[in-house]
């Protein structure tokens, strides 16, 4: 079955699935292998150096030939010196969350490059076109992390009402028949985290692996204490633990400048940031700096006793660890059943 929407058009990719940008787990390897499958790999740059992030990306593009992209929060210090790496080096695509990114969009077009913003409301995906986006992420409250207070079933239904971008529906996929659902809902492609994180190709640690297998889509919990926003996590001692109780402001500070001298990240990028995002975007970022280091613990250490893991619901859907070539044939092979079932009940 074709499976052509707006965004293969759109990104000149084979299959309308794209891997979520995720903090320490996208990086150039996992990225290029979703590309080479026929979608759509990110490579998240928000956490790293410019220098780094430069290295992935030229990473990426001795990996693969095909279409890939890199996602940054403009929240983050040092986010512009990331987005200007992304610009001078051409990425095919730039997916931003959490910043007004209309200079963002102007120079990407600039080179042909495409932009996709990350929203979790209707009023974030007005704001995003008018910015001059190319599509949208529509982020749901089944997802990991970040996602929003709606879920995927309502929140994508509501954001097709109010713009006639191109959407890529995130939060609860794990499964071709996804797609079936989302092209019924008014959506053009599936975004997944959690399933492309349980890859071969994926850095996610074998620990860490081994427990999502075990997981069911109630083990995780949805807490503002753990960063200082509403988080999806796994549901683990730890993870309880850091639900219960929020950071207090100063811990979360101290915590959040010895990550950044810890990146590198320097006193003008802090000042810049403190500038454009103004004091309570700064405060958020504290409470998020102070969480990145339980986040990299969990996911490349493997450690979830010191460690919390970011996931998403549909971590109890998932059964296996299959390369990316092999899971991406599947869910075409699946949408296809799914698709086939949909006519069937229609006669």
């Amino acid at each position: 079955m074709n499976w052509h929407t707006r965004v293969t058009d759109l990104f000149g990719i084979q299959y309308p699935f794209i891997c979520s940008g995720m903090t320490y787990v996208s990086n150039a390897q996992l990225a290029a292998a979703v590309s080479e499958a026929g979608g759509l790999g990110l490579i998240q740059i928000g956490h790293l150096k410019p220098e780094q992030a430069r290295a992935e990306i030229r990473l990426a593009r001795s990996l693969t030939s095909k279409p890939f992209g890199v996602g940054l929060a403009l929240l983050m210090p040092g986010s512009r010196e990331n987005a200007e790496v992304a610009l001078e080096e051409q990425v095919p695509v730039i997916n931003y969350s959490l910043g007004k990114g209309d200079w963002l969009c102007q120079r990407a077009k600039a080179y042909g490059g495409k932009t996709i913003a990350t929203v979790i409301t209707a009023k974030h995906a007005q704001a995003a076109e008018r910015d001059g986006a190319d599509a949208l992420i529509v982020t749901g409250h089944e997802a990991a992390a970040h996602g929003g207070e709606v879920t995927t079933l309502v929140l994508l239904p509501a954001i097709r009402a109010v713009t006639s971008l191109p959407l890529i529906a995130a939060g609860g996929f794990a499964q071709g028949s996804g797609l079936v659902a989302t092209l019924a809902l008014g959506g053009d492609a599936v975004a997944m985290g959690t399933r492309w994180a349980m890859t071969t190709e994926s850095p996610l640690h074998a620990k860490t692996q081994a427990m999502v297998l075990e997981k069911a889509v109630e083990d995780t919990l949805y807490t503002r204490n753990f960063d200082g926003m509403p988080c999806r996590i796994m549901r683990t001692p730890t993870g309880v633990a850091v639900s219960r109780k929020p950071l207090t402001l100063w811990r979360a500070m101290w915590q959040s400048l010895l990550l950044m001298r810890q990146q590198g990240t320097s006193l003008k990028q802090l000042w810049m940031t403190w500038r454009e995002q103004g004091f309570a975007n700064t405060l958020k970022l504290s409470y998020f700096g102070a969480a990145v280091e339980r986040i990299r613990l969990a996911i490349l250490d493997g450690d979830q006793v010191r460690g919390v893991q970011l996931i998403g619901q549909a971590q109890g859907l998932i059964q296996d660890i299959p390369s990316c070539a092999e899971l991406m044939q599947r869910l075409v092979a699946e949408a296809n059943i799914a698709q086939q079932r949909v006519q069937g009940a229609q006669r």
